[in-house]
């Protein structure tokens, strides 16, 4: 007798259920596979910063030069780039913009070279003015330290004990030993910014390429011009907010009678490039110039207190309301990137740590694998876009 057909929970039910199974373990194995690779590339990630970390320390004396070339390339970029617009080609406009650059240098050297030295050179003058003016303050201190002399000397603990002094070179032979350094860095930094300019969009059509799909050629093209935009547009935002404010400085200075008001303000437009920490150098170092120059402690508080001025203006109202929220970034980044830089590459590192910080920034909110390092460096995560789309690297 025929074997009647299955009903509707037969075994076509058993065999759709046996699938829906399969496919959950195969999603299972994926989802697991994804998650180590996941778990893989941020090992391999933290390997490779701390891999680059040690060849910036080791190979400082090449790698500084070409950081900052590359981020005074991306400030200059969008000069270069209406010159080129106006009919010049890129090599010429290249050249153009690096002259009237170098010049600048060349003549803030010569301006300031002279007064700079004439300060290094008048500074134990200096610090024994502030001395003197200190001395009641440290009359306490003094008196303490004769009494422990006085027992040292009684117990016979110094009466055997040859000292011997190691005679250090000058501190203006040291600082003329730097200048010539920081003259050669110079020299060099100059060609490659050229180089780096005159390239034009060598380097973004190089990144284009390595991606398949026109659609990812034309996502990345975008990601890359708005990287460089944004970039460009801070460091020469910055740069000018800063050069605004070393002149209020240096007429500030002027005004108030302090010698060679030049040099605050230019020291005032480079120390800006320090968030926070840069103002109390400057605030500090006039302080002392101005102790060493005014014959009271009142009329000497003043220089100092116009610098905290006109910093405290930049900081609180310019540098936000033309900036803007996008590209303030996170107050402890700034501590850690400027303590790291500082590390890395000295006085140098410290001042190009913010700018290095922003590009990072810009950068990972603008690559999906890196946007929560981006929303971190943030001063303002809550405002921060929506995570850009993936791009698929092809052949």
């Amino acid at each position: 007798m025929p074997s009647s057909p299955p009903g509707p929970d037969g075994p076509h039910t058993t065999q759709t259920g046996e699938g829906e199974q399969v496919v959950a373990s195969v999603d299972r194995d994926g989802a697991e596979m994804l998650r180590a690779t996941r778990q893989s590339n941020r090992i391999m990630g933290g390997i490779l910063i701390i891999l680059m970390g040690g060849a910036f320390y080791t190979a400082a004396a090449f790698f500084m030069p070409v950081v900052l070339a590359l981020l005074i390339a991306l400030t200059l970029s969008p000069l270069v780039r209406s010159l080129h617009r106006k009919g010049l080609g890129e090599g010429m406009a290249a050249g153009l913009v690096v002259l009237l650059f170098a010049v600048g240098i060349a003549a803030a050297f010569a301006a300031l070279g002279t007064p700079f030295f004439d300060l290094i050179d008048d500074a134990p003058r200096m610090v024994a003015e502030v001395r003197e003016k200190y001395e009641q303050i440290r009359d306490p201190i003094s008196s303490v330290t004769n009494v422990a002399d006085q027992v040292d000397n009684a117990t016979g603990g110094g009466s055997n004990i040859q000292q011997v002094t190691v005679q250090q070179p000058g501190i203006l032979s040291q600082v003329a030993g730097s200048a010539l350094s920081i003259l050669t860095t110079t020299v060099i930094v100059i060609i490659l910014t050229l180089f780096l300019l005159a390239s034009g969009d060598h380097f973004a059509e190089q990144i284009v390429k390595s991606f398949g799909t026109l659609t990812d050629k034309k996502r990345a093209l975008k990601t890359v011009r708005d990287i460089e935009g944004e970039i460009s547009r801070y460091l020469l935002t910055i740069t000018l907010i800063n050069a605004g404010l070393g002149t209020a400085v240096g007429i500030a200075m002027w005004i108030l009678g302090m010698p060679t008001p030049l040099l605050w303000g230019a020291l005032a437009l480079v120390l800006n490039f320090l968030p926070y920490i840069g103002s109390l150098i400057g605030i500090a170092i006039v302080g002392i110039v101005s102790l060493a120059t005014f014959p009271t402690v009142g009329v000497a508080f003043l220089p100092p207190l116009a610098y905290f001025a006109c910093t405290a203006v930049e900081g609180q109202f310019v540098t936000p309301t033309v900036v803007g929220r996008r590209l303030r970034i996170n107050t402890v980044a700034v501590f850690i990137a400027v303590a790291f830089w500082s590390f890395l590459w000295s006085i140098p590192g410290a001042l190009m740590a913010v700018p290095i910080l922003v590009f990072l920034k810009v950068l990972c909110e603008n690559v999906p694998a890196l946007y929560g390092l981006g929303r971190f460096l943030s001063a303002e995560a809550d405002d921060q876009p929506e995570p850009p789309t993936s791009l698929s690297v092809g052949p």
